[in-house]
């Protein structure tokens, strides 16, 4: 994503992220496919940081750095597992191959829907929850008003930034959900780009 001055200028009435603008390059990543960022976001689930880049790396290297549809479908699911793949992974990935080789979910494809039209039609693929589907707005799709509180970093990383909330069930400390999104409400309609300058700071932290 590229960071204009408008972006700038409206991130940065957040004195908190005014600060993040002047300490970090926005976090970015290689330009992937659709598929193969997907089958990240699917890697990613539930793992440390470093773990599933390990994961990610055996098992594009298995597949010959050519991650499509058609050749998860045609890999060898022990040889996926040895590459750290549980077998609900395998078949969460598998299950994504099926629904790319049916349907259109390429930037193209997507372009007319609605952030919350594509979430709704990527979560109807057994293995791709709500965050999966955030992932691939923001990464893939390039949506710029983008607010991931499904990801524990995001909701760890704005709650050390901004200090102490009340407290409930829905919470990372004492920050609730309602409290992170009250905050990020300065952010529109660029909260995508607020949450990779979240990303960084958390990640300089750890």
């Amino acid at each position: 994503m590229t960071i204009t001055d408008e972006i700038e200028r409206t991130l940065a009435q957040d004195p908190v992220m005014a600060e993040l603008l002047e300490k970090h390059d926005p976090y970015s990543e290689r330009d992937w496919a659709e598929f193969e960022r997907l089958c990240i976001s699917i890697i990613n689930q539930q793992l440390s940081t470093a773990s599933a880049l390990a994961v990610r790396e055996r098992v594009f290297d298995l597949l010959k750095d050519e991650v499509t549809p058609e050749t998860v479908l045609a890999a060898d699911e022990d040889a996926l597992r040895e590459a750290g793949l549980s077998r609900t992974k395998v078949e969460y990935v598998q299950n994504a191959a099926r629904a790319f080789q049916r349907n259109d979910f390429t930037r193209e494809g997507l372009a007319d829907h609605s952030d919350e039209e594509v979430i709704d039609l990527l979560t109807e693929i057994k293995g791709v929850g709500e965050w999966t589907a955030r992932m691939y707005l923001l990464f893939v799709l390039d949506r710029q008003d983008v607010l991931p509180l499904g990801d524990l970093a995001v909701r760890r990383g704005i709650e050390r930034l901004y200090g102490n909330g009340d407290g409930d069930e829905d919470e990372v400390g004492e920050m609730t959900r309602a409290e992170m999104r009250e905050i990020a409400e300065s952010w529109r309609p660029y909260r995508s780009i607020a949450t990779l300058y979240i990303w960084a700071e958390y990640e300089s932290d750890t």
